[in-house]
């Protein structure tokens, strides 16, 4: 069967090969259109590496970085290397060259910062080194193991030893290993901290199942109303969105106080159930500083970011397709559940990625009305960050949860492709 003559002149043409000169012209125009096209999008590739990349980049490799012991104290690394626990305390050497290094860091001002580091693996190495530090000099022994010794008896001890040798790398990754509630024995071997110190799981697995309810609760809440603003008439459903973007109008930090003023045990709702007999002034609900505080205020904040993006799909829904179901003899109920629901399935998984994603960030709602019940794992990395400067178990804490986030927008991504 013969082309069309279109399609067979198109070809034909397509085939006349085109003088050097004015072929050269047309490289150099797409080349001009190439460059200007990557011009108009080098600022976004500047933003996008500056705001994100750059910062991602910073916090994976400050969660490995581990530089302090490996520069304060060399000479007790280079004599740790053939020790073993086993072996109980280290040789005469190792103490010497202790010494050493503890002296050299004094001159230097750094023995605070080489005993805070310590101090993450050895609780008490920093007053420990201070005290041995000031010591020193006054100290009597024939010899540095038995100055130490006589020092503080910890000295005799291989842990410390262990937990210098276990630092002593100048890439880690016991901080991932803290962030999982893990940590070295003195021999280098991986093994779970006690029982009392595991916190950092249960926050995860807290943060987790917070933004899950409360992403849960928004699609209860966020539905109807994304159903409403769809179905109404136009003028009604302006004033419905004004209503649900209301709150954009409004600082975060209002909403919260608004919040505590209206949940606390003194507040708004106690003192109406209180008048109207529905509990005593010895039974009042303690609705804030904890977790019921969290979820409600999170929910509220939350909230617009479910409705626009269900919304967004609610109104590309043909409605005749509804129509169409009950015509032919399925009920109202059955129309909505077998045809209407499943088109607005990835407008869920939007709205539900997103404000479970913006939850599990979240730092100032549990901070003010989470209480001691309700903090999440956003509140921990900022005490690393800002009060205990543990830096590098706060990035990979931050890390983690970046991949935690990763995989759900992965799952996300990947309903939304089955959805379609």
């Amino acid at each position: 069967m013969t082309a069309p003559w279109p399609a067979m002149a198109d070809q034909a043409v397509s085939e006349i090969p085109l003088p050097a000169d004015l072929e050269a012209a047309a490289r150099k125009v797409e080349r001009r259109q190439g460059l200007e096209a990557s011009l108009l999008i080098l600022p976004l590739v500047i933003l996008i590496a500056f705001a994100f990349l750059i910062p991602v980049g910073l916090l994976l490799f400050k969660s490995i970085d581990n530089p302090v012991i490996a520069e304060g104290l060399p000479r007790t690394l280079s004599e740790l290397e053939a020790w073993t626990p086993a072996d109980g305390a280290p040789p005469e050497a190792a103490y010497a060259a202790l010494k050493a290094d503890i002296e050299t860091a004094r001159e230097k001002a750094s023995l605070g910062t080489i005993g805070a580091r310590l101090n993450q693996d050895f609780p008490g190495a920093r007053s420990l080194l201070q005290t041995t530090a000031r010591k020193l000099e006054a100290a009597s022994g024939a010899t540095a193991k038995e100055t130490f010794a006589v020092i503080d008896r910890r000295w005799g001890e291989p842990r410390i030893f262990g937990a210098i040798r276990n630092a002593g790398s100048p890439y880690t990754a016991n901080y991932y290993l803290n962030a999982l509630d893990l940590t070295r024995g003195v021999d280098g071997g991986i093994i779970a901290k006690p029982e009392g110190q595991r916190l950092h799981i249960h926050l995860f697995i807290r943060t987790l199942w917070v933004s899950a309810l409360t992403a849960f609760i928004c699609f209860l809440l966020a539905y109807p109303i994304a159903y409403l603003l769809a179905h109404l008439p136009e003028r009604r459903a302006n004033l419905l969105m004004i209503i649900v973007l209301l709150p954009f109008w409004t600082s975060i930090l209002v909403r919260i106080t608004s919040w505590i003023a209206l949940l606390q045990k003194q507040g708004v709702v106690n003192d109406t159930l209180a008048a109207l007999g529905v509990i005593d002034e010895a039974g009042r609900l303690a609705l804030m500083y904890n977790m019921t505080g969290t979820i409600v205020v999170g929910t509220h904040i939350l909230l617009p970011f479910f409705v626009l993006p269900l919304y967004s799909v609610m109104k590309t829904v043909n409605p005749n397709l509804v129509r169409a179901a009950t015509s032919l003899g399925a009920s109202p109920f059955t129309a909505f559940r077998r045809v209407y629901f499943p088109l607005t399935v990835p407008g869920i998984f939007a709205g539900s990625s997103l404000v479970f994603i913006l939850c599990t960030g979240y730092f100032i709602t549990p901070a003010l009305v989470g209480g001691q019940n309700g903090q999440l794992i956003s509140n921990i990395i900022a005490y690393h960050m800002q009060q205990s400067l543990n830096w590098g178990l706060a990035a990979a804490l931050s890390t983690l949860l970046l991949l935690l986030i990763g995989i759900v927008y992965v799952i996300y991504t990947r309903f939304v492709r089955d959805g379609r």
